[in-house]
């Protein structure tokens, strides 16, 4: 794989991670680099530690696949900076029209994923359900309070990193679910370094432990933790349904109110409830376009990528 093929997918998933309910995870899977990924991130262990207080730098930097990681998270970084104050106008003016676009996303993804699991059996159909559940609670659910000192933080950012992960579920819905988003928001803007410092080892540990399981899970029960995966994004698809009546607002960095809990509700049921136009014709359109979008990337890039991996 290109270097230059791994930084596009790195912009891809980049701007997916921009918005709530959108995760980086979906994109790494349906581009086909989702296992060297974890496996990438499996390996910053002991073995690596050692060769790096040994001074043998290349060989760490080999063990953990560096290439791959200075190339991907070059382009998340990339993506996320550029597109960052575009996401955040359309998520502020239009974000009927911007949901729906990422429905048709999700719903390609978890097609694609559905076709990876070649046989059907009673437990991976349970997987699948269970999966689903399990996003559409987390959808559905009222927000938490976890803003309880600096334990809080930790467990809020253990958490947060492994939604982002995951496909399905974004590390900011996470959070907007914990009662952190807020804070963790005016954290970074005030540049709170011991905040950011214990948040910042909360994902660091989360990202360690949460990447084994998944890629112990993915080599030993394949079929059944795609099963789980797949369910878990036909699940979300709650979070990013464009017509949403909101139940609970939590406030944001600056003041402001935003929404914490959700219920999709019917375009008409929207506008009654809402008193703006459902937009149909566009939103359907964008959904059509997102879907076409993750068929182009899964036709382009995601095939061939997995047609080369060992079974």
């Amino acid at each position: 794989m290109s270097a230059m093929g791994v930084f596009v997918r790195g912009l891809l998933m980049g701007a997916a991670d921009i918005v709530p309910g959108v995760s980086g995870g979906t994109v790494a899977f349906i581009t086909g680099i989702y296992d060297t990924l974890l496996s990438s991130i499996r390996a910053v262990d002991l073995h690596f530690a050692r060769l790096l207080l040994q001074g043998d730098i290349r060989n760490a930097w080999e063990h953990v696949n560096g290439a791959f990681l200075l190339a991907l998270l070059a382009g998340i970084g990339t993506s996320i900076f550029s597109l960052a104050r575009i996401i955040s106008w359309l998520l502020e003016n239009h974000p009927v029209p911007l949901w729906a676009f990422f429905f048709g996303l999700i719903l390609a993804s978890a097609l694609v994923l559905l076709r990876q699991v070649e046989t059907w059996t009673a437990p991976r159909s349970l997987s699948l359900v269970v999966g689903m559940a399990i996003a559409v609670t987390i959808a559905l659910a009222p927000v938490v309070n976890l803003d309880f000192g600096l334990p809080g933080v930790f467990l809020s950012g253990f958490l947060a990193i492994c939604a982002m992960i995951l496909p399905g579920i974004s590390g900011s819905f996470i959070l907007v679910l914990l009662g952190m988003y807020g804070t963790v928001l005016a954290a970074l803007k005030s540049l709170d370094l011991g905040f950011i410092l214990v948040f910042g080892v909360g994902a660091a540990a989360g990202l360690m432990c949460f990447s084994r399981l998944l890629h112990y899970l993915l080599h030993r029960f394949h079929e059944g933790t795609m099963a789980l995966l797949t369910g878990f994004l036909f699940g979300s698809l709650l979070v990013v349904w464009p017509w949403k009546r909101v139940l609970v607002w939590v406030e944001g960095s600056h003041g402001q109110l935003k929404p914490a809990q959700q219920l999709p509700v019917s375009p008409i049921d929207f506008t009654v409830a809402t008193g703006h136009d459902a937009q149909i014709a566009l939103c359907v359109g964008l959904m059509l376009a997102g879907f076409m979008l993750v068929w182009f990337i899964d036709t382009r890039w995601g095939r061939a990528e997995r047609a080369r991996q060992p079974a």
